[in-house]
């Protein structure tokens, strides 16, 4: 019986993690590899990226609600996952195809079409990954999370978009190359997705706890999710999403185009972009270690202050202290870029690890599936909407430049680091009244 317990646990983390890595590996490269792709085969215009955003952030969010609602009324989070892994591959590989759309520079209507068919692709990929990791795979987690486990699973979760992002900007810096063979990378990231699809087929269980939710029917289940009175009795879950939206709007206002940043402002080659996005984050990585104690003893609140504090520090340092002029693109050793890098790494880190397990902890038992499509408002759908009408304008007015061939480029500068800072500080304000309500709920 020993035995299958230890089986039964060994199973479990293993499709946490390679689940989890594929998941935020994928991410990972259409929040960052997608932006380069656009400027490398596209156009160098944030609008484009601007509109990929807010588009596959929409998709993002009515595939969440949608499917949640399915996995809800079925009790199953399997299918969600194999399915929606599959396809979010398949997508992904396709998506790669639109680089042999052609247009000739300077002819606006054929880049405007071009431009469609990339944010169409984007936000077809994003609506199967969102079944397969947003609600399949994050639901699932819930579905086994328990008092003994959350802190592991928490900083399991929050650790995962950093190896994704240090894999992720490393591996797909090889990829891409000095060539800049983008399909190379979406097709070895698709067919990784899709076997990991094919794993979980045949090697996921769901909890034995999970059992069909009907609430009416489909439809009058579907709409009850966004009866708005109801959702406002969780005051504290509502404070802590506003959190998550005030945080990741700063997040997305900088990190959209941080490739960019390095590569075409600063004067990166792809691959070390991604060394030194990678030493940095792998040092804050290491915070997840004593976060996990503080999480046990309920100092969520003290951990989210420093990892806003960290945070700020880091982009602060990247704002005022790096430029074109005192780095050096031909070695990963620039200290000033670094430090910015660690420090926002680590409060990226702190962040996502203590808030994906104070919110899980506040979902409602019978509605987690909804209640992740809830959080996936706050998480991607508001961020990515508000932040580009925040960094379009910043780049488009201080980061104007005409190349030797005399077409105009929009380059992301230090200000969207500055006006990163400024953004973030103004999550203190709900994390006062989430600390507020969690201590009326503690007496």
């Amino acid at each position: 019986m020993s035995k299958n317990v230890s089986r039964n646990t060994l199973g479990f983390w293993s499709l946490v993690w390679l689940l989890g890595l594929a998941g935020q590996l994928c991410w990972n490269m259409e929040n960052q590899w997608f932006n380069t792709f656009v400027y490398a085969k596209i156009a160098k215009d944030p609008t484009i990226i601007s509109w990929m955003l807010a588009i596959s952030a929409t998709a993002t969010t009515i595939s969440t609600f949608l499917f949640g609602c399915v996995s809800d009324r079925k009790g199953n989070r399997k299918s969600l996952v194999a399915i929606g892994y599959i396809l979010w591959g398949v997508f992904t590989i396709l998506f790669g195809t639109t680089q042999f759309l052609k247009h000739k520079s300077g002819d606006e209507a054929a880049l405007i079409g071009v431009a469609f068919a990339v944010i169409a692709a984007d936000a077809i990929m994003s609506f199967f990954g969102s079944m397969g990791n947003d609600i399949g795979f994050n639901a699932w987690i819930n579905d086994h999370m328990n008092e003994k486990n959350s802190g592991s699973l928490g900083a399991a979760l929050a650790v995962q978009p950093v190896i994704g992002t240090i894999a992720g900007t490393v591996l797909g810096g090889f990829l891409v190359g000095s060539d800049d063979n983008y399909m190379r990378l979406f097709v070895v990231i698709g067919l990784l997705v899709i076997a990991l699809g094919l794993i979980s087929l045949f090697g996921m269980k769901d909890s034995v706890s999970l059992r069909p939710s009907k609430k009416g029917s489909f439809a009058n289940q579907f709409i009850s999710i966004f009866n708005v009175k109801e959702y406002l009795q969780h005051r504290e879950l509502v404070f802590v999403n506003l959190m998550l939206a005030v945080y990741f709007i700063s997040f997305n206002v900088y990190f959209s185009h941080l490739g960019n940043f390095m590569i075409y402002y600063l004067g990166f080659t792809a691959d070390m972009m991604g060394l030194i996005e990678g030493v940095g984050l792998l040092l804050a990585m290491f915070t997840t270690i004593p976060a996990i104690k503080l999480i046990r003893e309920d100092r969520s609140s003290l951990l989210i202050l420093v990892a806003i504090l960290l945070n700020s520090v880091g982009l602060f340092i990247i704002g005022l202290f790096v430029s074109p002029s005192n780095v050096n693109p031909s070695t990963i050793w620039n200290p000033h870029l670094l430090a910015g890098v660690l420090f926002v790494g680590i409060g990226y880190i702190l962040f996502l690890q203590t808030i994906t397990v104070w919110s899980k902890r506040l979902y409602p038992e019978d509605a987690r599936g909804q209640f992740e499509g809830i959080r996936i408002i706050f998480y991607v759908l508001i961020p990515m909407v508000v932040a580009p009408l925040i960094s379009n304008p910043i780049i488009k007015t201080s980061g104007e430049f005409v190349d030797e061939y005399g077409f105009t480029e929009y380059l992301p500068t230090n200000t969207l680091f500055l006006a990163g800072v400024f953004i973030l500080l103004m999550t203190l304000i709900p994390l006062v009244l989430a600390n507020r309500e969690h201590i009326n709920a503690a007496e």
